[in-house]
C-alpha cells in the first residue's frame, strides 16, 4: 500500500485512523476477524468496475458493547491497465479505530478519487470539522494524497459505495458480488443529506454542532477548546 502525503501537521499520512466517542479505560483492544466481499462500482460516465473490500473489527469499545471496524480497504484495478490500486485504512492507537467510512470511488482520465467521511466526532474533530463533512483523496500515480474540494471534480455526484458495512456485513459476505443496484438499496435506508448525494455546499453550523462537539486532542485526552489548557495549546500551534 503506497503512504498517503499530509496537507497538515496533524494530518497523520495513510494511517487512516478513525476516532470514536464514549471509549472506556475498561474497554478492549483485541481483533475479531474480519470480512471482504466484491461490490459492483457505478461510476460518473454509467460503466462499472469491481472492486474488493475488507474490513476487521477490533480497537477500543465499551465493555458489553460490539468492536469497532478496526481497518479497512478497497482494492481496484484501473480501467484500461492491469495496475491494482489499493486505499487503506488502518487502526490509531489515539482514536482507537479506522479513521473513515468510505463513501465514493470515481475515476477520471485514470486518475482515482475517494470520498470518505471521518467516523465519529473525534474524527471529525481530528480532521478539521471539514463543512461539507467529507476528506477527499486522489491518487497521484503513486500514492494518494489529500485534496481541497475545490479540487473534486464536479463531474462526480453519486455515493456509489456502501456506506454502512458494519451494520449489513453479514448480508455482504453473503452475496457472490454486491450489484450497484443492490448498493443504492442499502443506502437508500440512510437519512442523512450527505450519504444521499456529495454536496457541494456546506451544512449549517448548527448541524454541523449537533453531529458533533468540537474537542482538542491535547496529551492524549480529546478536551473542549475552551477548557484553559487547551486554549494555550491551541494559541501555542498558532505561532
Amino acid at each position: 500500500m503506497n503512504k498517503m502525503t499530509t496537507m497538515k501537521p496533524w494530518l497523520l499520512g495513510i494511517s487512516l485512523m478513525i476516532l470514536g466517542g464514549g471509549m472506556s479505560a475498561d474497554a478492549g483492544l483485541f481483533g475479531f476477524g474480519g470480512d471482504s466481499w466484491k461490490e459492483e462500482v457505478l461510476l460518473h460516465d454509467r460503466s462499472k468496475i469491481i472492486v474488493k473490500r475488507s474490513q476487521s473489527y477490533g480497537g477500543r469499545h465499551e465493555i458489553g458493547q460490539t468492536p469497532p471496524i478496526k481497518e479497512q480497504d478497497i482494492t481496484f484495478t484501473l480501467p484500461g491497465t492491469n495496475r491494482t490500486i489499493t486505499w487503506k485504512s488502518e487502526y490509531s492507537e489515539d482514536i482507537g479505530r479506522a479513521n473513515f467510512n468510505l463513501l465514493a470511488l470515481h475515476i477520471l482520465n485514470g486518475t482515482p478519487y475517494i470520498v470518505a467521511t471521518p467516523n465519529l466526532c473525534l474524527s471529525y474533530n481530528k480532521w478539521g470539522r471539514p463543512n461539507p463533512p467529507y476528506v477527499f483523496f486522489k491518487h497521484n500515480g503513486k500514492q494518494w494524497q489529500r485534496i481541497p474540494l475545490a479540487e473534486f471534480p464536479a463531474a462526480f455526484k453519486e455515493i456509489n459505495l456502501v456506506v454502512s458495512t458494519k451494520r449489513h456485513k453479514d448480508t455482504l459476505t453473503a452475496q457472490s458480488m454486491v450489484t450497484a443496484e443492490f448498493v443504492r438499496e442499502l443506502n437508500g435506508e440512510l437519512e442523512q443529506p450527505e450519504y444521499k448525494t456529495i454536496l457541494r455546499t456546506p451544512l449549517t453550523k448548527e448541524r454541523i454542532d449537533q453531529m458533533c462537539e468540537e474537542r482538542v486532542l491535547y496529551k492524549g485526552s480529546w478536551i473542549l477548546p475552551n477548557d484553559p489548557i487547551a486554549r494555550k495549546f491551541i494559541d501555542q500551534q498558532k505561532r
